[in-house]
Parts: structure tokens; C-alpha cells; sequence
């Protein structure tokens, strides 16, 4: 049986009962009174134990001004878990692509291969010059073509001659290489950023947009591979709000909404429009920033977009609705769901103890430390 792929989400800016903003853009801020887990070791090491008994994979790490440095925060919790993965997000501009090969060739070592790399090559131009990184939006893209055609080469053993419009090295070469190889997910919804995905990332990720958007980006991303000579897999970032009946899920969405201040929304809609992400364009065409018709797909719910930059949207339901959402997000080519919800340790169990178990019985789904388990053998989340 081929199974579902699950990762959680590392808070690394703090978690909170109410939502965090922050990202492209959107204030750092929680909406209301509730806030304050600070981003320590041993509270994401909760979230990173928890996640791994009940059956994630892996676990996103963000990356900007506005959390904690993944590589070190992620190198640190790996410490307190076994067989979680963990997601880096990073931005090739900032660091050379040979000591970033290095890095994870490094951290595949000391973790028993448990890096998993997502690119994030930056869409808000005034975050990057705050880096020291004065290229467009395009260039910017351009120049992660050469870093990645750099790292993979890299690590498959290879020693490199690049003379490139961004970048240039002279007989690099790792005296290491990783073992695994790490997979590199990329997501990005302008052409440039498609040229990018079908040359070089394993992993399309996308935000959660409404189903017949998403199977129209995995059709324009299947074909630009092809023309590469490739094949991708395809994954979907979303919030989840999951409880044991709808009224239970939608009371505690609408209660998440009530927290939000109108300020802090006016505030965090108008950053968010400077944003030069088309994804996050996108994102804001969900709901127009109105708190009116946020249901925008049977489930889906464009809320959490009001305040916070990048994913904005969240399954709401049921556990078997939100189950069923999932099923619909697969028959379209989805296979790994990055997820997350406020705060993080709670919904976690709340995802893994009353969703991953429906999707056991209907077979789309198999805790990853029983992979072995006999055909007819459903096997559920362990809860600690």
C-alpha cells in the first residue's frame, strides 16, 4: 500500500491558542490574549516527540526575520526525537550552494539522514536587501537554478565548474557527500518559479487553495517537468481545525476569528498586498480581506490568511470531513500534506488521534514506524 505522507509544523516564532501572523510581509503578532509559548528547545521538542509518535513524517521549520534560524533551532530539537524529518526552509541567496551542500551533507550525517530541504527563494524584496540580497524577484529565481544545479552536483560525488550570471565556483567538490541524498521541496506559483520546480526540486508544495486551482497548478507543473525529462511528486501546505463533530471545529474557527483585531487585520492586509510572491497574491484573492464567505470550498476556510502571510486557508470540519478533504486533495496527484494549527501541540493530537486513523481505514494511510504491518492490519497513532 502506498501511504499518505503527513509532516507537522515547528512554531519557531512562538505559539499561541490564537493565531501567529507573520511572514511576507504580515506583523509578527499573536491576535489575542492567549499567546506566549515562547519558540524554546523543549516546547518545540513537544511538538517534534508528539508529531513523531503519532505518525508524521517530518516537521516544516520557517525561515525569515520573524522566527528563530531553522538549521540551528532544527539541528537542536532533532536531539530530542528518533525518526522525525525536518523540513528546513532556507533561502539559497543567503549562503554559499557549496557550504549549503556541505551543511546538509553534515546534518544527514548527525541525524541519521533527517533533513529534508523546502527552498524558499523569497518573495519580498525588502526582506531580502535587509540580508544583503539586492537581486529582482526574477533573478533572484535565476540564481536558485545555479545554487541547486550547484548542490546536486555536489552530492552526487561530482566536482563543480560553475561561471554563472549569479553565482561561481571553481573545482568544489564535498570530501562527504550525504547518504541520503536529501529531497528538495519547492513551491512558487510564477512562471519563473515553475522553471525552477520542473529542473530541479522532488516536491511541488503548494498553499491551500480550493481544489480545482491546486489541480490546475499540478497540470501546468507535470507538464513543464516533461518537458525536462522529470517527474515530480505534488504536496499542499494547509491549517487544520479538526474535531470530533463540525460544530465543535466551526465554533473554535469562528472563535479564532473573533480574536482577530480589526487593526491588526487592516494592518497585516495592506503589507500583505505589497507582497511580490504570486502565491501569496493568490492567497489574498481567497477572501478579499472580508470576514464574510470564508468557506470558499466545502471545508476550506480562508480565515487564517487575514492575519498571517503565506498558508492562509485551513480544512475545518469534522474528523471524517476533514478525512474526505484529504481524499479529494489526493485523487488529484496530492501525496504529502504539510499541516499545522493553533497551538501546535493540541492540534496535533487532535489530527493524529481522530483523522490519520479514518485514513488508515480507508487504506490511504500507515503509521511509518509499521510500515511492515500485514495488509489487513490498521494500525493507529500512538499517543504519548
Amino acid at each position: 500500500m502506498s501511504s499518505l505522507t503527513f509532516h507537522w509544523f515547528l512554531p519557531t516564532s512562538g505559539d499561541s491558542r490564537d493565531v501567529v501572523g507573520g511572514g511576507h510581509g504580515a506583523p509578527d503578532t499573536a491576535t489575542g490574549p492567549g499567546r506566549r509559548r515562547p519558540p524554546t528547545v523543549a516546547y518545540l521538542g513537544q511538538i517534534a516527540r508528539a508529531a513523531e509518535n503519532l505518525g508524521f513524517v517530518g516537521a516544516l521549520t520557517p525561515t525569515g526575520a520573524w522566527c528563530e534560524d531553522a538549521w540551528l533551532t532544527t539541528a537542536m530539537v532533532s536531539q530530542a526525537t528518533e525518526r522525525l524529518k525536518f523540513l528546513v526552509a532556507f533561502r539559497p541567496g543567503f549562503v554559499s550552494p557549496t557550504l549549503a551542500a556541505q551543511m546538509a551533507s553534515t546534518y544527514q550525517r548527525q541525524t541519521g539522514g533527517r533533513l529534508l530541504l523546502n527552498v524558499v527563494t523569497g518573495g519580498e524584496s525588502r526582506e531580502q536587501r535587509a540580508y544583503g540580497d539586492f537581486l529582482d524577484k526574477d533573478a533572484r529565481y535565476r540564481r536558485t537554478g545555479e545554487f541547486l544545479h550547484v548542490v546536486r552536483e555536489l552530492w552526487q560525488g561530482g566536482t563543480v565548474n560553475l561561471r554563472g550570471e549569479h553565482l561561481r565556483v571553481e573545482d568544489a567538490r564535498l570530501t562527504r557527500v550525504p547518504d541520503p541524498v536529501p529531497e528538495v521541496y519547492f513551491g512558487g506559483s510564477s512562471p519563473a518559479a515553475v522553471e525552477v520546480a520542473a529542473r530541479h526540486a522532488d516536491v511541488y508544495l503548494t498553499w491551500g487553495e480550493p481544489p480545482a486551482q491546486v489541480a490546475g497548478k499540478i497540470a501546468r507543473l507535470r507538464e513543464a517537468a516533461a518537458r525536462e525529462g522529470r517527474t515530480l511528486r505534488f504536496g499542499i501546505r494547509l491549517h487544520v481545525i479538526t474535531r470530533d463533530t463540525a460544530a465543535d471545529a466551526w465554533a473554535e474557527a469562528h472563535r479564532l476569528l473573533d480574536g482577530f483585531d480589526p487593526d491588526t487585520v487592516r494592518e497585516a492586509q495592506a503589507n500583505l498586498a505589497r507582497s511580490e510572491s504570486e502565491g501569496q497574491r493568490r492567497m489574498l484573492a481567497l477572501h478579499g480581506g472580508s470576514r464574510d464567505a470564508l468557506e470558499i470550498h466545502p471545508n476550506l476556510w480562508a480565515g487564517i490568511g487575514l492575519v498571517r502571510g503565506g498558508a492562509g486557508t485551513a480544512l475545518v470540519g469534522g474528523h471524517d470531513e476533514v478525512a474526505e478533504r484529504i481524499a479529494e486533495y489526493h485523487a488529484l496527484g496530492i501525496d504529502e500534506f504539510v499541516l499545522s494549527g493553533y497551538p501546535h501541540l493540541e492540534e496535533a493530537y487532535w489530527f493524529g488521534e481522530g483523522v490519520l486513523p479514518r485514513l488508515a481505514a480507508r487504506g490511504l494511510w500507515r503509521h511509518p514506524e509499521h510500515a511492515g504491518a500485514g495488509a489487513g492490519e490498521t494500525v493507529l497513532p500512538v499517543a504519548v
